[in-house]
C-alpha cells in the first residue's frame, strides 16, 4: 500500500513539474463573421508617455480578436483625438465614430499619472472594444506565471500584454500553480520553501504571506471559489492525493473524492461555484472529471487523448484543458454538458496549462518547443497565437486575474 501511494504521489509531482507546458459570438450581430476595421491614424501623440499610450492601445486593439487595425481612410470606424502630457499627467482625448455616418460611439477624455500610462491605455482599449462590439475585453487584467530567470522557479506578475514583468516571490526553490482570488488582490500558490509542498496565500497590496495548507504529505491546488470563501486543495494526508474543499475563514475541511486507486490534481471551480473540475488517474491515465461542490459521484468528461490534464473552467461555461494527441499536447475545449470537444491549438509545439482570460474568448498557455517554454495568448476563435514574453528563462503556468 505504501509503495502504491508513493507511486501516485510521484505521478502528481511529475505532473506539477512538467513544463508549464459555435463558442463566443459578438453581441453586435452585424459583425459576427469578421473583424471591425478601426482606423487609429487620427490619434495624434507626442513623445515619451504619450507614445507609450498610443503603442499600447494599438497593440491591445490588434490582440482583441474582434477589432483589426486599419490603414488611413480604410476603417469602418475611426479613432480620432490626441494624447498630451500635462505636468505629471497623461491626457488622452478619444473619439470613436463610424466613418460613413459619423455616428459617435465613444467620446471620452482619459487622465492618469504618467507612471500609470499603460494602465490608462488598457482601460481605453477595453472601453473602445465594448462600445463597438458589446464585448468586455481583458486588457486591464494581469497574469501570474512561473519563471526561471533567477535559476529557481519563482512567481512573477505581468500586464495582459506581457509588459511590466516583475518578480513576486524569492523563495529560491520551486514555486508552482499560481491561482488568483476573485478580488484580484490575493494570489494562492504551491511552494517548497519549507522543503515540503505547502499552499500559501499572498496579499498583493501588503505583501503578507500566509500558509493555508501544510498538512502531512502533499499540499497543492489552491483554487479559490468564485465567492472567495473556499479553496479547493489536493491533499495526501490520508493516503492518496484526494480533492478537498477548505473554508478560508473557519478552516473547515471537506473531502470530496474517495479514489482508492488513483491520484487527483489541478482543481478548478465552475463559474457559479457549484462544481469542481479536476484531474484523476483512477482509470489508469490522467483524465478530466467533474464533481459537485458538496461531493457525490464524479463524472468523467474526457475520452480522447492518452493524457488529459490542467483543466480551467471558463467564465462562459467551457472547460479548457491540455490533451496529449498524436504525440503533442494540444489545448482543447469541452462543453461539460454536451461533452462536445474541440482542439484549438496548432501542431507546431506543445500547448499546455490553459488559463481563461476574463473575456471568455482568449487563453494564456505554456508553449514548449526545442526544450524551451514561454507563455502565449491563444484565441479560441482562430487568430494565430501571440507570444507574450520575450524575457530570458523559461515561463509557464500562466493564470489570469479577474478584470
Amino acid at each position: 500500500m505504501e509503495k502504491s501511494v508513493m507511486k501516485k504521489m510521484c505521478w502528481l509531482l511529475l505532473l506539477l513539474m512538467l513544463p508549464q507546458w459555435a463558442f463566443a459570438q459578438a453581441r453586435v450581430v452585424r459583425y459576427v463573421d469578421k473583424k471591425i476595421a478601426l482606423d487609429l491614424t487620427g490619434l495624434a501623440a507626442g513623445q515619451g508617455a504619450a507614445q507609450v499610450f498610443r503603442r499600447t492601445l494599438e497593440s491591445d486593439i490588434a490582440r482583441s480578436g474582434w477589432l483589426g487595425v486599419a490603414g488611413a481612410g480604410r476603417g469602418e470606424f475611426v479613432l480620432q483625438g490626441r494624447v498630451d502630457i500635462s505636468g505629471s499627467e497623461v491626457v488622452a482625448e478619444c473619439q470613436v465614430f463610424e466613418s460613413s455616418s459619423r455616428k459617435s460611439y465613444l467620446n471620452k477624455t482619459y487622465r492618469a499619472d504618467s507612471a500609470a500610462v499603460r494602465n490608462l491605455a488598457h482601460k481605453a482599449a477595453d472601453e473602445i472594444l465594448f462600445a463597438l462590439t458589446g464585448n468586455k475585453g481583458f486588457f486591464g487584467a494581469r497574469l501570474a506565471l512561473v519563471g526561471t530567470r533567477t535559476g529557481s522557479k519563482e512567481l512573477y506578475l505581468c500586464d495582459s500584454d506581457g509588459q511590466n514583468l516583475r518578480q513576486l516571490t524569492n523563495d529560491k526553490t520551486v514555486s508552482l500553480s499560481p491561482q488568483w482570488g476573485p478580488d484580484g488582490q490575493t494570489l494562492f500558490y504551491t511552494s517548497y520553501r519549507s522543503k515540503f509542498p505547502d499552499v500559501y496565500r499572498v496579499d498583493l497590496s501588503s505583501g503578507t504571506r500566509t500558509r493555508i495548507a501544510n498538512y502531512p504529505g502533499l499540499n497543492t491546488g489552491g483554487a479559490v471559489s468564485p465567492d472567495g470563501n473556499y479553496v479547493a486543495l489536493i491533499l495526501s494526508k490520508d493516503g492518496n492525493p484526494e480533492l478537498y474543499v477548505k473554508q478560508l475563514s473557519g478552516g473547515g475541511l471537506t473531502r470530496l473524492t474517495q479514489t482508492l486507486k488513483g491520484a487527483e490534481a489541478s482543481p478548478s471551480w465552475s463559474p457559479d461555484g457549484s462544481r469542481i473540475v479536476y484531474v484523476s488517474d483512477q482509470s489508469g491515465t490522467p483524465q478530466i472529471y467533474v464533481v459537485s461542490r458538496s461531493g457525490g459521484t464524479p463524472k468523467r468528461l474526457t475520452s480522447r487523448g492518452s493524457q488529459n490534464v490542467a483543466p480551467d473552467w471558463g467564465p462562459k461555461g467551457l472547460i479548457a484543458f491540455a490533451s496529449l494527441l498524436g504525440g503533442r499536447f494540444q489545448v482543447c475545449l469541452i462543453d461539460p454538458n454536451t461533452f462536445e470537444t474541440k482542439a484549438i491549438s496548432p501542431l507546431d509545439a506543445d500547448y499546455e496549462d490553459p488559463s481563461w482570460a476574463p473575456d471568455g474568448r482568449h487563453l494564456a498557455c505554456t508553449v514548449s518547443r526545442k526544450y524551451r517554454s514561454s507563455v502565449y495568448l491563444l484565441d479560441t476563435m482562430g487568430d494565430p497565437p501571440v507570444a507574450l514574453l520575450e524575457s530570458s528563462g523559461d515561463w509557464s503556468a500562466p493564470s489570469w486575474s479577474p478584470r
